[in-house]
């Protein structure tokens, strides 16, 4: 009866990766690069950040701006620079290993890069980037 209790406690305490914060800015800028150059290329006026967690909100990354989509002449000129923030401790709290962290990195990435784009949610989920 121990055994069955020490596995069940140790099979439900989540293992957390590590990983310092030059490391973790390094697989967000190699995501953005492994992005197709069509698109990277497009993909301007965009501060790529990395903070510890967002306030409040359980997020991997966070899309802040307007979309390409919803930009024209009249709209869009003389603004600040849109905003991609991917939080760190977030997502090193659901990986276990790093080739975990660096999918899961990627796959923000390209989330919040959708975003910018102008893709909901709801495609994204289609694409498997949600």
């Amino acid at each position: 009866m121990g055994d069955g209790l020490q596995h069940e406690l140790a099979t439900s305490v989540p293992m957390v990766i590590e990983v310092s914060r030059e490391r973790f800015e390094e697989l967000v800028t190699a995501s953005f690069e492994g992005l197709p150059e069509k698109f990277r290329n497009a993909v301007e006026n965009v501060a790529l950040i990395v903070e510890d967690h967002a306030e409040g909100r359980r997020l991997f990354g966070l899309y802040e701006g307007i979309p390409l989509t919803r930009r024209g002449p009249l709209s869009y000129g003389g603004v600040m620079p849109d905003r991609i923030t991917i939080y760190q401790d977030t997502i090193c709290q659901a990986c276990n290993t790093e080739e975990e962290l660096e999918a899961q990195v990627r796959k923000t990435v390209l989330h919040e890069i959708g975003h910018y784009f102008g893709i909901d949610d709801p495609r994204l989920a289609e694409l498997g980037w949600a």
